[in-house]
């Protein structure tokens, strides 16, 4: 059977919020402690390897994303973009700078950086590498590499139109605050059976590169890659 797609996730119900679980301590939410985290990893098991199943018979395909946190006097932040909505993949879609990966490239890293240059603009000089998350496999068939670096203020972020409507910022505190982390469940009938896809979401109300405050809905990939940071990051 191969996955339906959820069209409106904002729609779908919310059956619970992850109060009953801590958030990340402050002190683990820095530069020098998550640069030391990959240094000296942690034994730990992603919570989510993938969102299992795909839409179609796709062959696997390589890919990378930068998940940029921004070091901002008042403490990190992660640097996410909204997907324009006439994209074949994800359209609409909050996400980290990042794409399939071409021959080219050396590696993950080298991906994420090129995603992240042709994306938003966001130039080399300004991201420092520190470690990659365990690979996560899309209903869409791509193997994604989670690369985390600290980037440095004093940018200036080109978006690309066609891919990239709009690039925001949000602290990492709210997003390893398991409280803000909503669990939803989607439910469909397909030959007289009934199926359902569960995903998280963390919705966060705030402004865009234009000022202008509004909800943005994370959720999917995105939010699962960030709840395996917020495991390896509490482990």
């Amino acid at each position: 059977m191969s996955r339906r797609p959820i069209f409106d996730p904002q729609s779908v119900p919310v059956v619970g919020h992850d109060t009953h679980l801590p958030a990340v301590d402050p002190a683990r939410l820095t530069a020098a402690f998550i640069r030391q985290r990959f240094v000296d990893p942690p034994e730990w098991t992603p919570e989510f390897k993938g969102d299992g199943g795909t839409f179609a018979a796709r062959e696997p395909a390589a890919a990378a994303v930068l998940v940029p946190l921004v070091q901002r006097p008042q403490g990190l932040q992660v640097l996410l973009t909204q997907r324009t909505q006439h994209l074949r993949d994800h359209a609409g879609q909050i996400a980290f700078p990042g794409g399939r990966t071409d021959a080219h490239d050396l590696d993950a890293r080298a991906t994420a950086l090129r995603e992240a240059d042709e994306e938003i603009g966001l130039k080399s000089e300004h991201i420092d590498v520190i470690g990659q998350l365990p690979i996560y496999s899309t209903v869409t068939s791509f193997q994604v590499t989670p690369v985390v670096a600290l980037v440095r203020p004093g940018f200036n972020l080109t978006l690309e139109a066609f891919e990239v409507a709009e690039a925001f910022e949000v602290p990492l505190e709210f997003l390893m605050t398991p409280a803000h982390h909503q669990r939803h469940v989607f439910r469909w009938e397909q030959d007289e059976q009934q199926f359902e896809r569960q995903f998280f979401s963390m919705p966060w109300t705030g402004s865009g590169l234009e000022g202008v405050s509004r909800e943005f809905f994370i959720w999917g990939a995105t939010a699962a890659m960030l709840r395996n940071f917020y495991a390896f990051l509490r482990a």
